[in-house]
């Protein structure tokens, strides 16, 4: 096989489980906006994201359902609620993300934040003059 045809067509080193993919720990590769579907419709067959599939398939139903077919146009309207329902998914993903990199990102503030206080606390005291018992008893014993 042309190793350049292979090219984005999830065609990944170490095999299709394992080894060279990226996946999740439910095994399902993660899906992102501009993840292409390959779609076979009830009449027809089409590529896009989600998005786009989404409203091919509502046009498609609309223009069944104008031409009179409502068993067509349901199938139709059908595949688009799937692809709505797969953006459901991927918004909903990418807000619990967003969520969680903003909670690292104030953990990371924080954590800094200790540190530098600690830090400049650390500077404060090496900065104070010895006690003076401490100072008395160490010129003493000279």
């Amino acid at each position: 096989m042309n190793i350049k045809r292979m090219r984005n067509r999830n065609h990944r080193p170490g095999g299709s489980n394992g080894g060279g993919g990226t996946r999740h720990q439910n095994g399902q590769i993660p899906l992102n906006r501009n993840h292409v579907f390959d779609s076979n419709g009830p009449e027809v067959r089409i590529r896009g994201t989600a998005q786009q599939l989404f409203e091919k398939y509502l046009q498609l139903g609309r223009d069944a359902t104008s031409s009179g077919d409502r068993v067509l146009a349901e199938a139709y309207f059908q595949h688009a609620e799937h692809y709505f329902r797969i953006l459901n998914a991927m918004n909903q993903a990418a807000q619990q993300a967003q969520q969680e990199r903003q909670e690292r990102s104030a953990r990371a503030r924080a954590s800094y934040k200790q540190d530098a206080e600690s830090a400049s606390e650390d500077e404060e005291n090496r900065n104070d003059p010895q006690p003076e018992s401490f100072a008395a008893t160490e010129g003493a014993a000279y």
